[in-house]
Order: structure tokens, then C-alpha cells, then sequence
């Protein structure tokens, strides 16, 4: 089983000794008050995963030496969970479960029904969505953190769509309406899936319209309407279940 998982922007090679510092060594010495000869899993966040041991322990600063290092595997399919923005307060909740759950790159989208707007504040809503995903990537000790994508419009996402059908990815838009279900599409069958999720107050006619005619599959996740900020774990989970990433 991986240890407790903390981040490094460089792992060292075995033998080597690694300085954990900065946010992470705080978090690691203050918070959880890690302890000499403790187990730690140190990842630089693209699937390198080291094995390493406390050395040394002092204020917001850890000292490790590496045991050894491998590369995770990649999940395949690789998954984009195109998320429109939900209500500030269920917004980071929403990064943490479908991070949780398996996410490989999370897309923000300002739908047209968004009670949330971030056309003036895109980047600082992009460094929470990246500190929450970093942090429930620790907690569900992942290889890989998921990438937080720039700010998208209905425009952007459309040709974004168009890109992923071309290259022969299942896009699906979860739509209470869909006139399929989604455990009917291939999804063992390709080595990506984007996975669409509408505002609280669901994709309007347009924008259903727009992505369909890009390629999008416009399907029925399960029998309850679920919330935007918990519709893509549920969906990740349904994939997990569905191809070899579980």
C-alpha cells in the first residue's frame, strides 16, 4: 500500500536525500507531525512514485532519503471532465470528489446558466481549483495530479470537442435528457473520454444543440438528477467500473 503521498517538484534517484519543504513540509511536519523513521511516498506529480524514509524533522522542513522510484502507469482511458462552474461554495467540493475519483485533467467552463462568473477573476479561480485538486490528490495518495485547464467558453469548448473527436475520444454530455445512457457508450473501446457537466441549472437547448453537433453524445448518467459539483465522481466511478482503470 503507497504511504502517505507528498509532492516534490523533483524526486531524487534512490539513495539520495530529499528536502521536503514549503507548503508540503509544513503540512507534513506542522500539521501532521511527522515523525523521524516515519514511511513517506514522495511524487512529483506526473507518476513518479519513491518509497523514502524520515531522516530529520524540524520546523515546516522534512529530510528523507529515497529507497526507490518507479513510474505508475497511466490510467487508460485518460479523462477530461469538462466542469461548468458551480456555486462558490460547492465549487472546491467539486475539484476534491472527481480528483478523488480518478479526474486526469479538469476543464472549467462558464456556462450559460452559471450562477458563478469568473470572466474577471479566471486565474484566481484556477489556483483554488489547482490547490484543491493538489490536495485531495495527496489525501487520495494519486501519482498524477490532475491539471486544472484554462477558463472555457461554449466556443472553446465546442472546438475542444471537435479536437478530441478527431482523435477518436467517446465525448459525453450528461444531460438529464439524453436519449442515451451512458453505460452504452464504448468506452472500453478508446483511450480517452471527455466527460461533459452542466450548471445547477442544466445545459440550455443552445448549448445541448452546439456540442451535439461537435460530436458530443448527449447521455443519461443514471436514474437521479445529481448535483454538478458530485455528477462527474459519480460518472468517474461508472468508468472505473466500465474499463480497466479500476
Amino acid at each position: 500500500m503507497v504511504a502517505t503521498v507528498f509532492y516534490l517538484d523533483e524526486v531524487p534517484q534512490p539513495g539520495a536525500i530529499a528536502v521536503l519543504d514549503g507548503p508540503e513540509g509544513r503540512h507534513a511536519a506542522t500539521v501532521r507531525r511527522t515523525r523521524v523513521g516515519e514511511a513517506i511516498t514522495l511524487s512529483d506529480g506526473h507518476g513518479i512514485l519513491a518509497e523514502s524514509e524520515v531522516i530529520a524533522t524540524a520546523k515546516d522542513r522534512l529530510e528523507l532519503k529515497v529507497h526507490n522510484r518507479v513510474l505508475a502507469p497511466p490510467p487508460n482511458p485518460t479523462v477530461t471532465v469538462v466542469q461548468a462552474l458551480p456555486k462558490s461554495d460547492r465549487s472546491e467540493l467539486a475539484i476534491e470528489l472527481m480528483t478523488e475519483a480518478g479526474a486526469d485533467l479538469i476543464v472549467p467552463w462558464q456556462a450559460s446558466r452559471c450562477v458563478a462568473n469568473w470572466e474577471a477573476k479566471a486565474a484566481k479561480g484556477i489556483e483554488k481549483w489547482r490547490a484543491a485538486a493538489r490536495s485531495a490528490a495527496r489525501q487520495s495518495r494519486r501519482a498524477y495530479i490532475p491539471d486544472i485547464a484554462h477558463l472555457h467558453r461554449t466556443r472553446d469548448l465546442v472546438e475542444l470537442v471537435k479536437a478530441a473527436k478527431d482523435e477518436g475520444a467517446v465525448v459525453a454530455a450528461l444531460h438529464e435528457s439524453g436519449a442515451g445512457k451512458f453505460t452504452e457508450l464504448p468506452v472500453a473501446k478508446t483511450d480517452s473520454v471527455v466527460l461533459i457537466v452542466g450548471p445547477e441549472g442544466g445545459l440550455d437547448d443552445a448549448e445541448i444543440a452546439a456540442l451535439t453537433e461537435a460530436g458530443a453524445d448527449a447521455v443519461l448518467l443514471g436514474p437521479t438528477v445529481l448535483r454538478t459539483s458530485t455528477a462527474a465522481a459519480v460518472a468517474l466511478g461508472a468508468l472505473g467500473a466500465l474499463t480497466t482503470r479500476w
